[in-house]
């Protein structure tokens, strides 16, 4: 279907990718993976024709069906949300347009007598026209909107309101909704679950597994991710490598290869060794002159193997933190209101009753808006509880993430230098090195805060949080805007954290990884499940299931 043949791609002296080759086939679902600026949106771009490429051949049909979901989303205004997904099909509402001109030019035709012939024509062309719309999904458009604007979690209350009335993370969502209503034969994502909720997550995962057509796509969900694609393609040092299967045994595969790779450097160098000592040996002797001559130009023509540019294995040692009490938080018939502007208010929860202990690993759940921020706010102080008793444990010393944490940046200073603002007891070399640990590398520690991207503004904030002799970590949703070897970062620094975590997170694979016990907030109340995040996801199963049988 999609065809890059020997394609080169540069900007100025940095070269993305040289001589890459790389293919699209009917129904393929892709997942792109690669470090950032490796050229995965130049990829996109060059696919739907907003770049072009240096040298090389891209193939593509004509008459492609092709629809991209970018985090740069136009500004909408001036319809409501049902409207302008409705709007995103043109070829739709061209056809639209006609055969209701073509239905206004026959109710003129009763009134306005018209040859037989020309009669005959209209009546073609209506049905022509009739038939491509029904065969583009025409008359089915408006409740296919519906259903993905419900599944991605804009209900019908909300069908009707203003675009400009949704905040961004919604028109997030209205953005998406277009993207997928069109039905597409090629669908290009760029971090569809960047502002969904769980929820949506599980919708869309469901939504994209029946799509027939073909799917490039990148995420930084590792479980979506695994759940969704066949093929892996990496954009990485300079090439295009596609491996076939998820991103699990992507992971596998390019260790496998990239241990063939050394081994065979190893090889190379020892050959080239030895080729060079003879050459050194009897350059002087006119004797062996041809020889070393041949051998000369032989090891000349050898291209070099190279071994890519790895991410260092970078660990992190927390600091010794005091050991707390048994009961870190206690929490009793706890009850939140928040105020509204209109003077009404709004009950986030009632009743809410818990004890996080001392080494639990808390997953805090809920759709969007049930309350988990809110909760993880009167737990660290931020806001106070309207009734109920809260109490944090003796001897607790907690670190508290939130992506209102990223708002308290000096936007003129350096990285290490805000970092080491915050830590100003330890030494450079200590900060360096705990930026080093959440993938910081060299002169990257010297940028400048203002310019940095909200998932580098992330990891600056978690260092300074890291870095202190905390026994509570209180993380509202830390993973946002992290890709995933960033994720892999934190998931294991705090696997080795030895202290309690409560978290909010919509990463199924992270939860999994850590989680001891699930405090779900649900229509205003807190239920606790005394199990991992697997044990969780059964129960609400078998619940459903119940529910459905009833």
């Amino acid at each position: 279907m999609i065809g890059l043949s020997n394609v080169s791609k540069h900007y100025g002296s940095k070269i993305l990718y040289s001589g890459a080759n790389f293919q699209i086939n009917p129904g393929e679902k892709i997942g792109l993976v690669g470090p950032n600026g490796a050229g995965k949106t130049t990829l996109f771009r060059i696919i739907t024709g907003e770049e072009g490429v240096d040298d090389g051949y891209l193939t593509i049909p004509n008459k492609l069906r092709l629809s991209y979901f970018s985090q740069n989303i136009e500004d909408m205004r001036g319809r409501t949300a049902l409207e302008e997904v409705v709007s995103a099909d043109p070829n739709i509402n061209t056809l639209s347009a006609k055969l209701k001109d073509y239905e206004k030019r026959l109710e003129d035709s009763a009134v306005n007598e018209i040859s037989e012939e020309a009669m005959t024509k209209l009546l073609e062309q209506y049905g022509e026209t009739q038939a491509e719309f029904e065969r583009l999904g025409g008359y089915t458009l408006e409740s296919r909107a519906q259903e993905i604007l419900t599944g991605l979690g804009i209900g019908p209350e909300d069908y009707n309101r203003p675009t400009e009335s949704f905040s961004g993370g919604w028109k997030m969502r209205i953005a998406l909704s277009k993207v997928l209503v069109v039905d597409p034969e090629l669908l290009l994502m760029d971090e569809p679950t960047n502002h969904l909720d769980m929820e949506s997550i599980v919708w869309l995962e469901s939504w994209l597994s029946t799509f027939k057509g073909a799917l490039l796509m990148t995420s930084h969900d590792r479980e979506f991710m695994n759940r969704i694609v066949s093929k892996i393609t990496e954009v990485a040092n300079k090439t295009i490598t596609t491996y076939t299967g998820n991103y699990d045994y992507y992971e596998k595969e390019r260790a496998i290869r990239l241990e063939q790779l050394i081994a065979s450097q190893k090889r190379q160098q020892d050959m080239l060794a030895k080729e060079e000592e003879f050459i050194a040996r009897f350059a002087a002797r006119a004797s062996h002159a041809a020889q070393v001559q041949s051998r000369v130009k032989k090891i000349d023509k050898i291209e070099r193997i190279e071994i890519p540019t790895e991410e260092a294995a970078m660990s992190f040692t927390w600091p010794e933190p005091p050991r707390g009490g048994d009961e870190v938080v206690k929490f009793n018939n706890l009850k939140k209101i928040w105020p509204l502007e209109n003077g009404k208010e709004k009950l986030v929860f009632s009743g809410a009753t818990a004890l996080v202990k001392r080494l639990d690993r808390v997953a805090v759940v809920g759709v969007n808006g049930a309350g988990k921020s809110t909760l993880l706010k009167i737990i660290a102080g931020q806001t106070k509880q309207t009734d109920g008793e809260l109490t944090v444990g003796p001897s607790i010393s907690m670190g508290y993430f939130s992506q209102n944490s990223l708002d308290v940046l000096d936007p003129d200073k350096t990285v290490v230098d805000e970092v080491h603002d915050r830590i100003p007891n330890s030494s450079i070399s200590y900060v360096r090195n705990l930026l080093g640990a959440l993938r910081f590398s060299g002169d990257e520690v010297e940028k400048r805060i203002s310019i940095l991207s909200g998932g580098e503004k992330s990891r600056v904030v978690l260092a300074t949080i890291l870095a202190q002799p905390i026994n509570l970590l209180v993380l509202d949703e830390p993973t946002n805007h992290l890709d995933i070897k960033s994720r892999e970062v934190l998931l294991e620094s705090i696997k080795r954290f030895p202290g309690t975590v409560m978290i909010v997170s919509h990463d199924r694979y992270f939860l999994r990884e850590i989680t001891t016990r699930v405090f779900e907030l649900d229509k205003n109340h807190l239920n606790i499940y005394e199990g991992d995040f697997n044990y969780y996801l059964d129960k609400k199963a078998s619940l459903a299931k119940e529910q459905a049988k009833k």
